[in-house]
């Protein structure tokens, strides 16, 4: 009974955050890493860069804004995870070269683990795309699997009792 009624709220999440071959273009992790801060912090050693002042960060098509952003390298020096904090951090990205719409995410964390596919909007999360929304205190989605969330989360700063989703309907064929 439960897989009946959240069958089609996981159906209508992933909707609205993308197929995971279209979260990305397919080139946008081939295309230069550019980062436009008012502060920059690197630790080579710990494999830790933090940016502070309205910091803005673009690949491609993808673009993360935040307060403060902390990108952390894998050991093989790798991105493995970009953390942007901020009141809202900002996410977007072109979902395919035929539609120039973009997938949009605001929260006050929003947290790419590169390494696992997943991309985590925390506190006041909302999640746009193709004029769908979800707005939650925490959305979860597995790009790879193509699984999302949306629930309840930890230490937030704005509570919501429930997930609101707005799904809008199909165009009809003229």
């Amino acid at each position: 009974m439960r897989l009946v009624k959240t069958l089609p709220f996981l159906l209508s999440l992933s909707a609205a955050l993308g197929s995971a071959s279209a979260l990305a273009l397919p080139n946008d992790r081939d295309q230069p890493i550019r980062i436009q801060a008012d502060n920059a912090q690197l630790d080579d050693k710990k494999g830790i860069a933090t940016y502070t002042g309205d910091v803005i960060i673009t690949q491609g098509s993808m673009m993360i804004k935040g307060n403060t952003v902390t990108i952390t390298r894998s050991a093989a020096g790798d991105i493995d995870v970009v953390t942007s904090v901020g009141n809202l951090a900002y996410f977007e990205q072109q979902q395919s070269a035929a539609k120039a719409d973009k997938m949009q995410g605001y929260a006050v964390q929003i947290q790419y683990q590169a390494l696992k596919d997943l991309v985590v909007l925390t506190d006041r999360a909302k999640v746009i795309n193709e004029g769908n929304t979800t707005e939650g205190e925490k959305i979860v989605y597995n790009t790879k699997s193509q699984v999302a969330t949306a629930g309840r989360g930890s230490n937030i700063t704005a509570p919501r009792p429930r997930i609101d989703m707005v799904i809008q309907p199909k165009k009809k064929a003229e």
